[in-house]
């Protein structure tokens, strides 16, 4: 509990003693009774007075402020002093829990902020030097001690050690990591002394793109709150209205037909209706529904962009998925290497993994990772020259005097030189050296282990189709479909192919539908902006990929997209009850205090109670 609750928990608690006692005490003059119930209203009310004078001097008359101020302050000078005093007391009573309700789902989102790193440690003249992380360059060789947290994304150069990555991804179960590893800022080194060479800087790191992320996301509101946003506005003004002509007009119409106006009985009623009518627990309920989501879903390691991506994804029946790093490790490994008559083995590999030097695609490393393997040697690129990328096809390059092709099957059809076709599924690399055919690599990508049971849970969850795109080879991508279940799979796309397919499936799509694509790489950012909602695998993801995506999955386990969509809906259930609970109660004591049928106390209950209520079914979400 924060300074500021304490001190209004012992206000609430000094009003309702003196209340109490006040009641006991057999006092019956009107104006000494006022004097006494007044102490008991300031000390719990002042607040509200004065920010109720301050809204009306600013403009903003109607808000909850102003109907408590009307409602009690009426009471009170038509002498019903105790309803007057307790309507403040338990409307300060639900405002004292409201406030600690968000200040919990605060501290369950805050507690990310545990990650941002105080210090990076730099060695200077053989001592530790503790320097702000926006100050360490790219390429400092940073030391991370035991029971510190790394402080900037980059590769261990020495070192070997156990990570708790739990603050990022929500798994509990620790990471091991040895030289050459790259690791995340944000992570808690568990054992060893590591030595790290820094990749990116701080504000570019990981622990800084998550803050960023979480700080901003309550600035991207649903369609639920913004509806209530603008039912609020004409709502307030309009049951001021009301029960302004309900404490006008009955006594007049009485004074015409000759009855009794009874002035004070109508003007009870008209102050009982402001009380019920204070719209709090839908305000307060509805965001906190969100943020609590939004909190359930970053324990899990799932980071929400917005409540209206939250939102979103409730509606989503449709999940388009890259294959490469989202289905698939992207840790691809050579299976084969045939030759073509007049060249070996060795030769073949040498000169595809020369032509792939410059390159940084994973299947370009494993090309090197493989040479370098077997042979013992790292790659000579002195004599590589005139590298050409052709997105999709592969890579060209004077390598030693002779012209040296790489890539796949559709990059000989366009050279026109016949090649051979694998026996074998895996991702084909044809070699042509000089114009001439010189055989093919075959290399194989391993499926996520959740790979199956992510599309699995996605089909129980009521996704319709789970889709996979990619620019590898069909007999590749048929094998991994058929291995993990989906039910559409398009392959040997570019990454303009990839859009051209989602703009398709989004036009098919009913409008209450919602499309998500998940991906990792450079070439998705694209499509992860086109579709109504983009999911991108974040710790081994590109930056540009998570930057263009609405949620990012910081542990790249397919399975989480399950698992946000569980919590999506989950938090839109909470929000439901809350507004047809909010709405069909005050409503309904509306009726029957114009009626006359309930009375202040019943106000309370349908006031504070039902906001308690609702704000107690809020904090639900924080559970997922």
């Amino acid at each position: 509990m924060t300074k500021k609750q304490r001190k209004v928990l012992i206000r609430i608690i000094v009003s309702a003693v003196l209340t109490a006692v006040f009641c006991l005490l057999p006092v019956e003059e009107p104006y000494l009774r006022f004097v006494l119930f007044l102490i008991p209203y300031l000390i719990i009310g002042y607040d509200i007075l004065r920010k109720a004078v301050l809204g009306i001097f600013n403009g903003q008359v109607f808000d909850e402020n102003f109907l408590m101020a009307l409602a009690t302050v009426g009471a009170i000078i038509l002498g019903e002093y105790l309803e007057g005093t307790a309507v403040m007391l338990f409307y300060q009573i639900g405002e004292l829990f409201q406030s600690y309700a968000v200040g919990k789902s605060r501290r369950n989102i805050s507690a990310l902020m545990d990650i941002r790193p105080d210090y990076a440690n730099v060695e200077q003249d053989g001592q530790l030097e503790q320097v702000d992380p926006d100050d360490v360059e790219i390429g400092t060789v940073i030391v991370v001690q035991p029971g510190e947290k790394i402080p900037i994304d980059g590769v261990i150069v020495s070192g070997t050690s156990t990570l708790n990555t739990s603050a990022l991804t929500g798994e509990s179960l620790p990471r091991e990591v040895c030289e050459k590893d790259e690791v995340i800022s944000g992570c808690v080194n568990l054992s060893g002394l590591l030595r790290i060479e820094t990749t990116k800087e701080f504000g570019e790191s990981t622990v800084s793109k998550i803050l960023d992320l979480v700080e901003n996301s309550s600035m991207k509101k649903s369609k639920s709150e913004n509806f209530i946003t603008r039912f609020a506005k004409y709502y307030t003004p309009a049951v001021c209205i009301g029960a302004l002509a309900l404490a006008l007009l009955p006594p007049l119409v009485n004074l015409v037909l000759g009855n009794p106006a009874a002035w004070s009985q109508w003007v009870i009623r008209a102050l009982t209706t402001l009380v019920i009518s204070c719209p709090c627990a839908l305000v307060i309920s509805i965001p906190l529904s969100f943020f609590g989501g939004i909190g359930g879903a970053s324990s899990k390691g799932v980071l929400v962009k917005g409540s209206n991506y939250l939102e979103a994804l409730s509606e989503t029946k449709y999940v388009v998925c890259d294959k490469t790093g989202t289905l698939t490790k992207g840790v691809f490994e050579v299976t084969q290497v045939e030759a073509a008559p007049g060249f070996d083995k060795e030769e073949l590999l040498e000169m595809a993994a020369q032509a792939e030097s410059y390159s940084k695609h994973p299947i370009s490393r494993s090309l090197k990772e493989a040479y370098e393997k077997s042979t013992g040697k790292q790659i000579d690129t002195s004599g590589v020259t005139e590298v050409e990328e052709l997105s999709g096809h592969g890579v060209s390059a004077v390598i030693g005097g002779k012209k040296v092709a790489a890539g796949n099957a559709k990059f000989m059809k366009r050279l026109n030189i016949l090649y051979t076709v694998p026996q074998k599924t895996g991702t084909e690399v044809h070699v042509a050296v000089n114009g001439a055919y010189a055989g093919y690599i075959l290399i194989s990508d391993r499926i996520k282990p959740n790979a199956k049971a992510a599309v699995e849970r996605l089909k129980a969850a009521g996704v319709k189709q789970v889709i996979m795109l990619t620019g590898d080879a069909r007999n590749v991508a048929e094998a991994v479909a058929g291995e993990i279940g989906v039910d559409i799979v398009k392959s040997e796309l570019l990454p303009a192919d990839k859009v051209a397919e989602v703009e398709k499936l989004l036009a098919s799509k009913e409008d209450k539908e919602r499309l998500a694509f998940v991906g990792d790489g450079i070439n998705d950012a694209p499509v992860l902006s086109r579709a109504d909602l983009g999911i991108a695998m974040g710790a081994l993801g590109s930056d540009a990929a998570i930057e263009a995506a609405d949620i990012v999955l910081m542990d790249d386990d397919p399975v989480k997209i399950a698992t946000a969509i569980d919590i999506s809906r989950k938090t839109l259930r909470i929000v439901h009850q809350n507004i047809v609970f909010a709405l069909v109660v005050k409503f309904a004591c509306l009726g029957l205090g114009a009626a006359g049928f309930v009375n202040m106390w019943w106000a309370i209950f349908a006031d504070v109670g039902v906001m308690i209520l609702a704000v107690l079914n809020a904090t639900r979400t924080l559970k997922s």
